[in-house]
């Protein structure tokens, strides 16, 4: 498992430029799969057939994670950048990044001695920061980067106990406990979609669900752990087993297909978690607009769409064991 995390984790997937995953994935799942394309938003649409084609089942798993892009290159060399998807700009300053082309750099901002009153005592702003790739002046920056190239932070994966840490564990965790899922076998047609572009609005997932016209559909993502030091919400913790959620900021899944899935679920051993709001926006919303009935699960992570995320490798199984228990029970609930 972590050989293969590690891979994912490592790779740059900014939306709208996940092309590494994207053929990382494509060469872990070409011997699992019947029959894989590749549509025009990027997205893998992986048909396992089944015993029976009465039913169409998807799960699905999204392949990027939010970033930067390079907008601006100022006279001194530095880069000015736009965020890709959605990052606390609070935990920014001072961080090790690398650009589409590999030009290594480090998010900087004015030095705290120059700072204003305001600025000291208020939270940065994106548009305050810049990167600096170690260039004297803009025509010595252009020669080692582009306008419009994508940045990524630059994390270094390892093991950490019975967790891992690294960058983008979120969408890794979740293309992970995927790709495994295809090793099964199962009684009815299933779709293995690995989404393009969820941070910045499902755009992938809205294309895919089109495409396939599931009658049922499990998403998979990461939710928000509540179990560090001085958080005193209760909510996810890591190392408690696959997250089922009732409910996140655009989609509300088929409750009585969640209600027995789970009950199915805690017969059969898999630790779980649920939450009732999750503040964030999944795959689910798109991919209900096609009137599939949608469950919606989540792995533990701590600080997602961060530099660096953490993530027990426990929950990954026990989310890889519920999509599996759900593509063996689901065709009979619906």
């Amino acid at each position: 498992m972590a050989e293969l995390l590690k891979k994912l984790s490592g790779l740059h997937a900014v939306s709208g430029n996940e092309t590494a995953v994207r053929e990382l994935i494509l060469s872990e799942i070409q011997d699992k799969a019947d029959n894989i394309t590749v549509d025009t938003m990027g997205n893998i649409i992986a048909l396992k057939k089944g015993k029976a084609s009465g039913k169409i089942i998807a799960v699905t798993a999204n392949m990027d994670e939010p970033g930067f892009i390079i907008s601006q290159i100022t006279d001194k060399g530095y880069l000015k950048f736009k965020p890709v998807g959605t990052v606390d700009p609070r935990k920014l300053v001072s961080k090790k990044v690398v650009t589409q082309s590999g030009v290594k750099g480090v998010i900087g901002m004015k030095a705290i001695h120059l700072q204003t009153k305001d600025e000291r005592e208020n939270v940065v702003k994106v548009k305050d920061l810049f990167i600096d790739i170690g260039a004297k002046d803009r025509e010595e920056a252009e020669k080692a980067v582009k306008l419009g190239e994508y940045i990524t932070f630059d994390t270094c994966f390892a093991d950490i106990g019975e967790n891992v840490k690294g960058k983008a564990l979120d969408r890794a965790g979740a293309c992970l406990a995927l790709i495994n899922a295809l090793n099964g076998e199962y009684p009815y047609d299933f779709y293995a979609i690995f989404t393009a572009q969820k941070e910045v609005g499902a755009r992938g997932a809205q294309i895919a669900a089109h495409r396939v016209n599931a009658d049922a559909v499990l998403t998979i993502s990461s939710a928000e752990t509540a179990d560090m030091y001085d958080c005193k919400k209760g909510g996810i913790n890591l190392g408690g087993g696959v997250c089922v959620s009732y409910m996140d900021a655009r989609v509300i899944p088929d409750r009585p297909l969640t209600d027995k899935i789970t009950a199915l679920a805690k017969e059969n051993g898999i630790k779980l978690q649920t939450k009732v709001i999750t503040p964030v926006k999944t795959d689910g919303g798109a991919v209900q607009i096609t009137d599939a009935k949608v469950i919606t699960v989540q792995i533990p992570c701590r600080y997602s769409h961060s530099p660096v995320s953490i993530m027990n490798k426990g929950d990954i199984s026990e989310t890889e064991q519920f999509i599996k228990l759900y593509l063996t029970k689901i065709g009979e609930m619906i």
